[in-house]
C-alpha cells in the first residue's frame, strides 16, 4: 500500500491528510501529522473521506462529456473533441451577438488555486468580461469586504498559533465545534494549557461551542454592530481604548467615538435581546486581556449588512490595540478549503490577481501586461445573485458552472431554478453528476477530485499546501485547469484570437499555471515569490508573504503597525445598527437561522455517500424551542410546513434547547436530492450587502404550523458487503433510483443511515399512492417479486405493505397508509436484527416490536460508533466520561463529539 500526502477538501482549516491507496484504489486517509494546520488530527468528515472515494461511489461521478442539442432530450456520451468545440461555438456565437457580457462562469472555493487562476485569465482576459463569480461569494465576500474596508487588504492578520497564545478568544457567529472543529480542539487545548483564558460566544444559538464558553451572548439575529458598538461604549467610558494605538497606527476614531456615543449598554440590551451587565462584562474582558483575539464566520457575514459586521468587530480591535502581536487580532474562519487562493487570484466579479482593484487603472494595466491583452474589464462583473437574476431576465445567456451546486446552495431557490431554466446553453464542470444543477447541464464535464488532484490550496491562516493525486481520475475526467484550457484555445480560434489564445494558456502543468501567479504577486502584500512547488514539498505548508529571498512566511501581521492603506493607518469605519432584510412580523413571525451540521457538508455530494455520516442528525429537521411548539400543538417527529415570502418546506420538527423562543434553526445542507421541494434555501432571501454582494442567506422571517396533509409511506433497503467487500445493491444505485419520487411528495427524506451494512430511508407523505406508482416503487426496492415478499393490503383504508426477508434479516421493506410500526422496524432493519421472532408482526399495526431489540439512538461518536443511548446508561452507572473514553474511545480521536459527550455526562449529573 502506498502513502501519498494531500489536503483535506472540506473547511477552511486546511488539514493534512495522508491517502493511502493501492492498485489504482484509494483505500484508507489519516492525519497528517506533520501538518501544522492538524498535526495528525481529522474530523468525521476528512476521516472518512476514503469512504466517499469507494468504488460503489462511482455510480455518482461524472465519467464522459454528455451533450444535448434540445431541453427535451437526454444528454448523450459524446468526446471531448465534441464536448468542447460545441461549447466553444455557442460561447463564440452568444458573444458575437450579444458582447462578452452575455456569458459568465460561476465557480467554487473547492478549486485549486491553479484552476482558479485559468478560469480568471479565460473569463477578464480572453472573453473580456468582469463575469466570473464564485460560492466564495456566498460565505466569505463580508470578510473580505470587512478587511479591505478596515484593514486595506483582504489578509487575515492571525495564524492558529494564536489560539495558544490569547487571553481571551470571542467565537463570533460560528459554531466552531462543529464547522471547524479540528480548529476547535486547538482552543481546547489552548484552554487546558491556560486556565485562565476566557471564551466568549456570541450566537443566537446555544450551540456546542457555545456550551463551552465562559460567556454566552444569546443576542438575536443581525444585531451584533449594536452590540459591538456598545462595548466600544463601555470601553471609552473606563477608559481601556489604547489612546497610543489609536494615535499612532488608525484614522478616523473620533468619527465613530461620536456614533457610539448613542450605543449605551441599555439600548444595545433592548436591541440584541441580551442582559446589560452581559455587555459590560464582555468588553471588559476584550480590553483588559493580555490579549484578545476573534474568529468569525458566516453569522458575521452572512447578512446584508455583513461587510459592516466584520467592520465593527475589527473596530474593537483596533481600539484596544488588539492586532499584530501573538495572540490578538481579527481572524475570519473561511469555508471552504481554497476560498482564500481564489481570493489571491482575483476569483470573484469584482477582484483581480494578487489582491489587485478593479477600480484602479494601474492595477488593471499591470494584470493586462502580464495576460499579454490590450486590456482588462473596468466594469465590475456580476456577483452570485445577480449572475443568476441576469440569467433570468435574459441579460446572460450562458453560464459555465464549475465546482458547485447553486441549485441547492444560492438563495431564492424559486428563483435560481427559473434561472437555470431559461438559460439558453448551461455547462456544468462536476465531479459528482448526481447534484441538483447537473440536471440543467446541456453540456456536463467530467472533472476530477479529491484524491485526482494536483495542485494548491490557501488556508485561513494563509498557508499554502501541495494537493497530490494519489490516483487517476475514473473514465474521462479531466482536471478542471486543464478542462479550461483546452476550451479557451478552442474558443480563441472563433473568437478570431486563435494566436493568442495559444500564448495565453501554453500551460502542460499546473506548476506552470501557479508560477505565473506566483510572478502576478511580486512586490503585493501577499508576495510569494520566494515560494516554489520544490519548498512546498521539501518544507510543507508556507504562510504568505513569502517574498524572494525570504526564509520563512509571515506568522501574523500588522506587527509594525503599518497597513497597506494609502496613510499606511488601519481605518475605523463608522458602523450603525440596521435590520435583517426581513423582520418577524404577524404573518411571519419566527426567525430562522440557518448553519451546519456536525457531520455534512455544504450540499452533501460527497459527505451525503456516505452513509455513517448521516448518524448524528438523519434526516431534515426544523429545531425550535418547546414554547413555540407547544403554542402550536406540536411534539417532536411531527411534520410542520415552514413558509417563508419566497417559498415553504414540509419536514419534521424537533424540541431544541439550543434556542429562544421565537427563533428556528434549520442546517443549510438539504436540498432538492434529499427533500421534498427545491430544498431549505427556497426560504432564504436574494437580498445582498451592497459592498461585499454576499446575500442573507444566514436569516428569513418564517411561519411554522403543522402539516396534516396526506398519508405516510416509509420504505427502504438494506445492503450488505459481498465477498469481495462491494455494497449489494449499491446503496447509491437505489438512492439514485428513489430520487424521482420525491417530487411526487410534498414531503419526502430521502437518507442513508447505518455503517457497514447501509440502509436507503425514504420517508414521504402524499393525499394517495397510486398503484401504479407503488408497483415501480417495489420494483426499485426489489419488493415486486410475490413470492419473495410478505405483503399486507387493505383496500378500504389505503393501506398496503410489504417486506422482504433474505436470510434471517429484515432487507427491504415499504409501508404505506399506515406506518405504526415504522420506528422499530426501521432499528431491525438498520442494525441486522433476526427477524425470525417477529416474524408473524412485521406488518401488524404495532407501535412496539413484539420482542426485544435494543434501539441505540442517534451515534455521538462517529469514529468508534458509540451511541446515545450507551453513553447514557453508562453515565447512569456511575461511569465517568474519562472512564467511558478508555473503555469506549469516544472522544478519543477528532474530538467532535466531545463537547457533546460533556454534555450528556452533565444532563445525567444533575
Amino acid at each position: 500500500m502506498a502513502e501519498t500526502r494531500s489536503t483535506c477538501c472540506y473547511c477552511g482549516v486546511g488539514c493534512g491528510v495522508v491517502i493511502e491507496h493501492e492498485a489504482g484504489r484509494i483505500v484508507g486517509v489519516k492525519g497528517d501529522a506533520k501538518h501544522p494546520a492538524n498535526f495528525g488530527r481529522l474530523c468525521t468528515k476528512g476521516s472518512t473521506l476514503h469512504l466517499s472515494s469507494a468504488p460503489e461511489t462511482l455510480i455518482a461521478r461524472a465519467l464522459y462529456p454528455e451533450l444535448r442539442n434540445d431541453r427535451g432530450q437526454a444528454r448523450e456520451r459524446v468526446s471531448w473533441d465534441v464536448a468542447l468545440d460545441a461549447a466553444a461555438e455557442r460561447f463564440a456565437a452568444i458573444i458575437a451577438e450579444h458582447g462578452p457580457d452575455a456569458v459568465a462562469v460561476y465557480g467554487a472555493g473547492q478549486l485549486l488555486t491553479e484552476d482558479y487562476y485559468v478560469f480568471n485569465k479565460l473569463v477578464k482576459g480572453l472573453i473580456g468580461t468582469n463575469n466570473l463569480d464564485t460560492n466564495s461569494r456566498l460565505c466569505m465576500s463580508s470578510a473580505v469586504a470587512g478587511y479591505k474596508l478596515s484593514l486595506g487588504a483582504d489578509a487575515p492578520p492571525c495564524s492558529y498559533e494564536d489560539i495558544a497564545h490569547t487571553g481571551a478568544l470571542f467565537i463570533s457567529g460560528s459554531n466552531t465545534a462543529f464547522a471547524h472543529p479540528i480548529a476547535f480542539r486547538r482552543v481546547e487545548d489552548a484552554r487546558k494549557a491556560n486556565p485562565e483564558m476566557k471564551l466568549v460566544v456570541i450566537d443566537p444559538r446555544r450551540t456546542d461551542t457555545a456550551e463551552a464558553a465562559d460567556l454566552h451572548l444569546a443576542l438575536l439575529p443581525g444585531t451584533d454592530i449594536a452590540l459591538y458598538n456598545a462595548m466600544l461604549h463601555v470601553m471609552l467610558w473606563e477608559g481601556w481604548v489604547d489612546r497610543g494605538y489609536i494615535d499612532a497606527h488608525t484614522e478616523g476614531f473620533d468619527a465613530l467615538k461620536k456614533a457610539v456615543r448613542e450605543y449605551t449598554p441599555s439600548m444595545a440590551a433592548a436591541i440584541c435581546g441580551l442582559e446589560r451587565k452581559a455587555i459590560e462584562a464582555a468588553a471588559q474582558i476584550f480590553a483588559t486581556s493580555p490579549a484578545t483575539m476573534s474568529m468569525y464566520c458566516q453569522g458575521l457575514n452572512q447578512y446584508s449588512f455583513g461587510t459592516h459586521n466584520n467592520s465593527a468587530l475589527i473596530n474593537l480591535h483596533l481600539a484596544t490595540g488588539q492586532i499584530g502581536r501573538p495572540g490578538a487580532g481579527p481572524f475570519s474562519l473561511t469555508g471552504q478549503p481554497n476560498a482564500m487562493g481564489g481570493r489571491e487570484v482575483g476569483g470573484l466579479a469584482n477582484l483581480l490577481s494578487a489582491h489587485r482593484d478593479m477600480a484602479n487603472p494601474q492595477h488593471r494595466a499591470e494584470v493586462a501586461a502580464l495576460w499579454g491583452v490590450d486590456e482588462v474589464p473596468e466594469k465590475p462583473g456580476r456577483s452570485a445573485v445577480e449572475l443568476f437574476e441576469g440569467l433570468q431576465s435574459g441579460e446572460v445567456k450562458a453560464v459555465w458552472i464549475a465546482c458547485t451546486n447553486p441549485a441547492q446552495s444560492m438563495p431564492d431557490q424559486a428563483m435560481i431554478h427559473a434561472a437555470l431554466q431559461k438559460a439558453e446553453f448551461v455547462v456544468v464542470q462536476e465531479a459528482f453528476g448526481h447534484t441538483e444543477t447537473c440536471a440543467y447541464a446541456d453540456l456536463l464535464l467530467p472533472a476530477s477530485t479529491w484524491g485526482e488532484k494536483d495542485g494548491t490550496v490557501t488556508n485561513s491562516e494563509r498557508a499554502i499546501s501541495r494537493v497530490r493525486a494519489a490516483v487517476s481520475a475514473p473514465g474521462e475526467a479531466r482536471h478542471d485547469w486543464a478542462i479550461v484550457v483546452d476550451f479557451a484555445r478552442r474558443l480563441g480560434i472563433r473568437l478570431g484570437k486563435g494566436e493568442l489564445a495559444a500564448r495565453m494558456f501554453p500551460y502542460t502543468t499546473p506548476e506552470q499555471i501557479w508560477n505565473e501567479h506566483r510572478e502576478s504577486t511580486r512586490g503585493r502584500d501577499l508576495d510569494i515569490t520566494g515560494l516554489s512547488y520544490a519548498l512546498l514539498e521539501s518544507a510543507g505548508p508556507q504562510q504568505w508573504p513569502f517574498p524572494e529571498g525570504a526564509s520563512q512566511g509571515k506568522v501574523r501581521l500588522y506587527e509594525d503597525g503599518v497597513f497597506p492603506t494609502p496613510s499606511g493607518r488601519a481605518r475605523f469605519v463608522v458602523t450603525e445598527h440596521r435590520i435583517t432584510a426581513e423582520s418577524p412580523s404577524a404573518r411571519y413571525p419566527l426567525h430562522l437561522n440557518t448553519g451546519r451540521l456536525r457531520d455534512q457538508w455544504h450540499g452533501m455530494s460527497r459527505t451525503g455517500l456516505v452513509a455513517r455520516l448521516y448518524s448524528h442528525e438523519a434526516e431534515p429537521l426544523l429545531h425550535m424551542h418547546k414554547d413555540d411548539m407547544e403554542r402550536r400543538g406540536l411534539t417532536g417527529g411531527d411534520l410542520v410546513q415552514v413558509k417563508s415570502k419566497r417559498g415553504a418546506v414540509v419536514l419534521k420538527v424537533m424540541e431544541s434547547a439550543t434556542l429562544r423562543p421565537g427563533q428556528t434553526f434549520l442546517p443549510m445542507h438539504w436540498g432538492g436530492n434529499t427533500m421534498g421541494g427545491q430544498g431549505v434555501n427556497v426560504l432564504l432571501p436574494r437580498s445582498f450587502d451592497p459592498v461585499s454582494k454576499q446575500p442573507e442567506l444566514k436569516h428569513a422571517a418564517v411561519q411554522v404550523a403543522r402539516y396534516t396533509a396526506g398519508k405516510a409511506l416509509v420504505a427502504m433497503r438494506r445492503s450488505e458487503p459481498d465477498a469481495d467487500g462491494r455494497l449489494q445493491p449499491n446503496p447509491l444505485d437505489v438512492m439514485d433510483k428513489l430520487r424521482r419520487w420525491l417530487p411526487h411528495f410534498p414531503y419526502a427524506s430521502l437518507t442513508l443511515s447505518g455503517r457497514n451494512s447501509p440502509v436507503v430511508v425514504l420517508k414521504a407523505c402524499a393525499e394517495e399512492f397510486p398503484q401504479a406508482m407503488l408497483e415501480a416503487l417495489d420494483r426499485d426496492l426489489a419488493l415486486d417479486d410475490p413470492g419473495q415478499v410478505l405483503s399486507y393490503k387493505d383496500d378500504r383504508r389505503g393501506v398496503t405493505k410489504r417486506a422482504r426477508v433474505t436470510g434471517d434479516t429484515l432487507s427491504a421493506l415499504r409501508l404505506a397508509g399506515e406506518t405504526k410500526g415504522a420506528e422499530w422496524l426501521t432499528e431491525m432493519v438498520m442494525q441486522g436484527h433476526s427477524v425470525a421472532a417477529a416474524r408473524p408482526w412485521l406488518l401488524a399495526p404495532l407501535t412496539q416490536p413484539p420482542v426485544a431489540q435494543t434501539a441505540r439512538g442517534k451515534v455521538i461518536c462517529n469514529c468508534f460508533d458509540v451511541a446515545e443511548d450507551d453513553i447514557l446508561a453508562a453515565f447512569r452507572s456511575g461511569e465517568s466520561l474519562e472512564s467511558l473514553q478508555t473503555r469506549t474511545r469516544c472522544g478519543t480521536n477528532c474530538g467532535s463529539c466531545v463537547p457533546e459527550l460533556k454534555r450528556l455526562g452533565q444532563g445525567v449529573t444533575h
